[in-house]
C-alpha cells in the first residue's frame, strides 16, 4: 500500500510543476535534507521518503545519516508500508546498535510484523514471527514500559495462532479424518496449555477417538475403544470438576459396552 502511494507521488511530482519536483533536481543535498525532514514534520511520509532514498546513499556514514535513517524507516511505518518498515528497522538495530533509538526501532519491528498478522485461516508466519521478536524485546528491556503492550499483543497472536489449529482439527473432524482430529485437539492442548478452552479440546479428542474406533474394522475396534478409555480417565485426572463430565462417562460407558459387546462376539465366533 505504501508503495502504490509513493509511486502516484512520483509521478505527479515528475510530470507536474510540484514543489517535490524542485526538491529532488536540486544538488544541494543539505537542502534536500531540510526539506525532507520538513515534509516528514508535516506527516507527509511519501513525498518525504522520495527524497530521503535520493539522498540516502550519498549521506551514507555522515552525521545526520543516523536521523535520516530514522525518519525514513518511520515514514514507510506510517504509510503502513509494513514490509519494508521491518527491513529498515532492523536496519537501523544493525547500523546504530548504541543509539538510544535502538530500544523503539526494536518494538516497532515486532510491531511491524504485528501489522502483517493476517487472518486466523491464513498463513502465520509474520504471527510468529512477532511473537519472537517480542519476546526478545521483553528480554533485553526488562524495564521498558513498552513490556505490557508487548505481552498483551503476544497473547493476542497466540489466540490467533490457536484459534488456527481449532480451525483444522475441526475441519478434521467435519470430513471423518477422526484420527487426524484426536491428534489436532491432542496437539492443541500441548501448544496452549493454558488456554480456557483446553476441557472442550479433550472432549473432542475422546470424541474423535470413540467415532475412529467405531469406524475401524472389527479386529481394531477393542484397542481402539481402549484407548477412548484411557483418554476419558486422562480427562478426569485433569478436569475432575469439569461441566463436561457427564459426556465423559458417556463416552467411557459407551465404550466399554462395545468392548464387551465384541468379546463376547469374538467367544460366540471362536465356539
Amino acid at each position: 500500500m505504501g508503495r502504490i502511494i509513493i509511486l502516484i507521488t512520483l509521478i505527479i511530482g515528475l510530470f507536474g510543476c510540484s514543489p517535490i519536483n524542485k526538491i529532488l533536481k536540486s544538488t544541494d543535498y543539505e537542502y534536500k535534507l531540510k526539506k525532507a525532514n520538513e515534509l516528514f514534520t508535516k506527516k507527509k511520509y511519501s513525498q518525504a521518503v522520495l527524497v530521503y532514498e535520493d539522498i540516502f546513499p550519498v549521506l551514507k556514514g555522515t552525521a545526520p545519516f543516523e536521523d535520516l535513517y530514522w525518519n525514513y524507516a518511520l515514514s514507510h511505518y506510517n504509510l503502513r508500508d509494513y514490509l519494508n518498515a521491518e527491513n529498515l528497522f532492523k536496519g537501523f538495530i544493525e547500523n546504530f546498535p548504541n543509539s538510544p533509538k535502538s530500544v523503539d526501532a526494536a518494538f516497532y519491528r515486532a510491531f511491524s510484523y504485528y501489522k502483517q498478522s493476517p487472518k486466523p485461516d491464513l498463513d502465520q508466519t509474520p504471527s510468529i514471527k512477532a511473537i519472537n521478536a517480542f519476546q526478545t524485546f521483553i528480554m533485553r528491556n526488562p524495564g521498558s514500559t513498552k513490556n505490557k503492550e508487548a505481552t498483551d499483543i503476544i497473547d493476542e497472536l497466540r489466540g490467533k495462532l490457536e484459534e488456527k489449529e481449532r480451525r483444522a482439527a475441526e475441519l478434521y473432524y467435519n470430513l471423518g479424518f477422526f484420527k487426524a482430529s484426536a491428534t489436532a485437539y491432542s496437539q492443541l492442548m500441548f501448544n496452549f496449555p493454558d488456554s480456557d478452552k483446553g476441557e472442550k479440546y479433550k472432549l473432542m479428542e475422546i470424541k474423535s477417538y470413540y467415532d475412529y474406533a467405531k469406524k475401524s474394522i472389527f479386529e481394531k475396534q477393542i484397542e481402539r475403544y481402549e484407548k477412548v478409555l484411557d483418554e476419558c480417565a486422562d480427562f478426569r485426572d485433569r478436569f475432575p470438576e469439569s461441566t463436561f463430565i457427564e459426556d465423559v462417562v458417556k463416552f467411557k460407558n459407551q465404550s466399554e459396552n462395545k468392548i464387551k459387546s465384541i468379546k463376547n462376539e469374538q467367544i460366540k465366533t471362536s465356539g
